[in-house]
């Protein structure tokens, strides 16, 4: 299973991901918005492509990129419960602080 965080962990790639929330597009489209080469931008969207998250298809001699939902929807659970169990653990380090000192309030 590929490691949807770390995909995503590089904030040109994010980027990538909010620019193609608006629809198919091209790498030439996609790279107009980045100061890095067209080149870096086919490398980052071959690290989403591998990790699920994009597809693209050929037109002519245009690649064409999209959001694959079902890897969207991936990444939103992997984040939900990342953020789930970090918070939980969170309130059970604050919980463990409060016994051990022998403050009262949190619950």
């Amino acid at each position: 299973m590929p490691d949807l965080v770390a995909a995503v962990a590089e904030p040109n790639r994010r980027r990538l991901l909010q620019l193609l929330g608006y629809g198919e597009q091209t790498v030439t489209v996609l790279a107009s918005h980045f100061t890095v080469s067209r080149s870096a931008i086919s490398q980052h969207l071959g690290v989403l492509a591998g990790a699920g998250l994009v597809e693209s298809r050929r037109e002519g001699r245009f690649q064409r990129y999209r959001l694959k939902p079902e890897g969207m929807a991936a990444l939103r659970a992997e984040l939900d419960s990342f953020w789930t169990h970090e918070l939980d653990q969170l309130v059970r380090d604050a919980r463990h602080i409060t016994h051990a000192s022998g403050a009262e309030g949190v619950q």
